[in-house]
């Protein structure tokens, strides 16, 4: 069963605050496939943040019969640490840095140029990479949702939700997985709904531990499945 949390945040209570609800990412597309069953053969386009998010957002795809893209974001990540990210640039030059987190962990101006130069190269690459030369979509007045295997900070999101804005999407919908609950707060008031079956909260939280089956999606496999598309 889905409900709704706020005005436009809608989940499914039975997999509240649980972990392991999801075989792998395409069982986690199919469910939010059922959520998002009103945008069935509909305008709308998936845009899959990848690589994670999209064997979510090809299952998604694949039950709504409507197509698939990609929407390129990647992390501005710190010097010492590639997991770690204090920034994020999305597919069309959108930069947004997390200035608090800058100054406490007392990075030059120098560190920051590199860093983001570095990931503007890293998302050229991967548009070249996954787009084939493709021009960009045309999708002024109509539905993106846009897709990753979960929200943990949110501040890739934050960027790829602007992006889509400026690209003039008529309507954003988020469709995730799994999220944090305050990290859903922050970012529900940019877009028009959020489908997130498995919200949690606490101090302690992790993308992976909302799968049974959890690896790191290749870029070869991101191209096989664009492919089917």
């Amino acid at each position: 069963m889905v409900t709704h949390i706020s005005d436009n945040i809608f989940d499914i209570p039975d997999f509240r605050n649980r972990i392991a609800v999801f075989k792998d990412r395409q069982h986690a597309g199919e469910v939010l496939a059922e959520m998002l069953s009103a945008y069935k053969n509909s305008n709308a386009i998936i845009f899959a943040i990848p690589a994670g998010g999209v064997p979510v957002g090809a299952a998604i795809a694949a039950e709504l019969k409507i197509p698939l893209e990609v929407a390129i974001v990647s992390k501005i990540t710190l010097p010492w640490n590639t997991e770690a990210g204090y920034g994020a640039i999305a597919f069309d030059g959108t930069i947004r840095l997390n200035e608090g987190m800058i100054d406490r962990l007392g990075l030059s101006e120098n560190d920051v140029e590199k860093g983001i130069e570095k990931t503007r190269m890293k998302v050229r690459g991967r548009v070249e990479e996954f787009r084939k030369g493709k021009p960009p979509l045309k999708i002024s007045g109509k539905t993106a949702i846009l897709v990753d295997d979960g929200i943990a900070s949110g501040f890739t999101m934050k960027v790829a939700v602007e992006a889509l804005k400026k690209s003039g999407a008529g309507k954003i919908i988020i469709a995730v997985p799994t999220a944090h609950l305050e990290n859903i707060k922050q970012i529900v008031p940019q877009v028009d709904e959020m489908y997130c079956p498995n919200i949690r909260s606490g101090w302690s939280f992790a993308v992976a531990d909302a799968y049974e089956y959890w690896t790191d999606v290749t870029e070869s496999e991101v191209n096989e499945i664009l492919k089917e598309f």
